[in-house]
């Protein structure tokens, strides 16, 4: 049984935060990989979804996305959350080459209490998993059109919360995302009954 699931076919706010979570893991290693933004054996097969997914091994990467992800699930499972983004930079110049956005957006679930707080979805987790595996082989499939990253590149993940959320005292805002003759992919959607998530890649058009 999954941790996801408070009960069987009963997923609360906080399971549908972990889900969302888990996708953003796997997610975000995949483009790191599919991008070339680290060499190819700094990563591992795992399996997940029914997919062979690279995740990887550096160390200081698993603990930059442990603490970016721990804080979105927690503001996510209270609906703090509508965006988040992943940026990838020409380390040399800073440009913006591409932006991943994760858009989400709150859903009643099964509509029955309301408190939105105690929302829940009776969506079974297999189709969901379904719909998650078809956007994790949209990401794998970008690399057919998206330009070469043919410069040393860094990333980084953002978080966009709404207004009037109280922010760690490590976490710094920031400004908005720009990319220069940029073009804009939008990838399948899923949900978990009380998330939607979308997945857009925006990335600059070669010149």
């Amino acid at each position: 049984m999954s941790t996801a699931q408070a009960t069987k076919n009963c997923i609360t706010l906080k399971g549908s935060a972990q889900i969302i979570v888990e996708y953003l893991k796997y997610g975000i290693n995949s483009i790191l990989f599919q991008r070339g933004i680290y060499p190819a054996e700094d990563f591992d097969n795992t399996q997940q979804y029914g997919l062979t997914i690279l995740m990887s091994k550096d160390p200081k990467i698993q603990t930059f996305l442990q603490n970016v992800l721990s804080q979105t699930e927690e503001w996510l499972s209270k609906n703090m959350i509508n965006k988040i983004s992943m940026v990838i930079t020409n380390a040399h110049t800073k440009e913006v080459l591409e932006c991943w956005d994760f858009k989400m957006q709150a859903e009643l679930g099964d509509g029955d209490t309301s408190d939105a707080t105690k929302l829940t979805s009776s969506k079974e987790l297999s189709r969901i998993q379904n719909e998650i595996r078809d956007v994790m082989r949209q990401i794998s499939a970008t690399v057919s059109y998206l330009p070469l990253l043919d410069c040393i590149c860094t990333f980084d993940v953002m978080i966009h919360t709404l207004q009037n959320t109280e922010l760690p005292a490590k976490w710094d805002e920031t400004g908005a995302i720009i990319i220069q003759n940029s073009q804009a992919v939008q990838l399948r959607s899923f949900s978990t009954g009380l998330h939607k998530v979308d997945t857009v890649v925006n990335y600059k058009m070669s010149s």
